[in-house]
């Protein structure tokens, strides 16, 4: 248990695939009220700065360190190397603040981010050429992490092609384990129809990021009722934090205590902060993750 570390990503205050939820929310109220939540960890968001030295500082001085980031891979529909250079630069600024693990996600017809596509009916499904493209791209991607004793965690998105379980398992059988890990996301999982705990328990020693997004029902409901896409779920308030929803999060949460998981659980609930304050959310996780295991 002591090995497992708490973070908080600053989705919840500013928003990257929707920048008008929180364009008023500062980079320095973000990172304040995660320390003063009880968090030790962050993931980055759009108004972190990009210097290293200037990050580091505004961190340190509230007890925060970089768990990782997201990274947009197009190994399906791009030349390799278009990706490896944003790759490259993504894992040599994490590496100077200190994070063990980058989060990719392959974005080739992805519908994650188109505001009029439902997110069920228009999900991509990858010819074998493009498996092929997206598993030995993966790999040489793993490969250059390692250079600096870094590794790769794949983050399965809802709009995208590795969503399922089918295919979380093809991307899993289809890459070496020394290469490629696995990110696990509680809400991402139970959004797509999946199982949280099957996926834990059957990749329990290729995970090594987890997070902890919870589901509001009715708003899924909704959300596949009337044929929503991912970003209109998002603004209608799908996601929510852990405990606060219908994902059996306990189970999942007690499998890594009571493994050699020693990497970070990181709360993470998109969600439009007009209507969820951040601070009254990431307050309510914290004390949920607190009551369930202890951390």
């Amino acid at each position: 248990m002591s090995n497992i570390q708490l973070a908080i990503a600053p989705i919840a205050w500013t928003n990257d695939d929707l920048p008008e939820l929180g364009a008023e929310n500062t980079f320095e109220q973000c990172v304040s009220e995660m320390a003063l939540a009880g968090y030790t960890g962050t993931e980055i968001g759009n108004k972190y700065p990009r210097d290293p030295a200037v990050l580091r500082r505004a961190l340190e001085m509230r007890g925060l360190r970089v768990a990782s980031a997201w990274t947009s891979l197009f190994l399906t529909t791009k030349p390799f190397e278009e990706t490896e250079r944003a790759f490259l630069a993504q894992r040599d600024f994490l590496h100077a603040m200190g994070a063990e693990v980058i989060v990719v996600a392959e974005q080739g017809h992805s519908v994650q981010g188109m505001e009029d596509v439902p997110v069920f009916d228009g999900k991509p499904h990858f010819t074998d050429s493009e498996w092929d493209r997206l598993t030995s791209g993966l790999e040489r991607l793993g490969e250059l992490a390692a250079q600096t004793g870094q590794k790769i965690v794949y983050h399965h998105h809802m709009g995208t092609g590795v969503q399922t379980t089918a295919e979380i398992d093809r991307l899993m059988a289809g890459t070496d384990p020394e290469k490629v890990s696995l990110l696990l996301d509680t809400g991402h999982l139970v959004f797509s129809g999946e199982d949280p705990m099957d996926i834990a328990t059957r990749y329990k020693d290729r995970i090594a990021h987890v997070h902890l997004k919870d589901i509001r029902g009715p708003q899924l409901d909704e959300a596949k009722e009337k044929r929503m896409s991912f970003l209109t779920a998002i603004k209608n308030g799908v996601f929510t934090v852990p405990g606060d929803g219908i994902v059996d999060m306990e189970p999942v949460l007690r499998l890594f205590l009571d493994s050699d998981y020693d990497g970070w659980f990181v709360v993470e609930a998109e969600q439009d902060p007009a209507k969820a304050n951040p601070l009254e959310y990431a307050l309510k996780a914290r004390d949920y993750i607190r009551s369930a295991t202890g951390l």
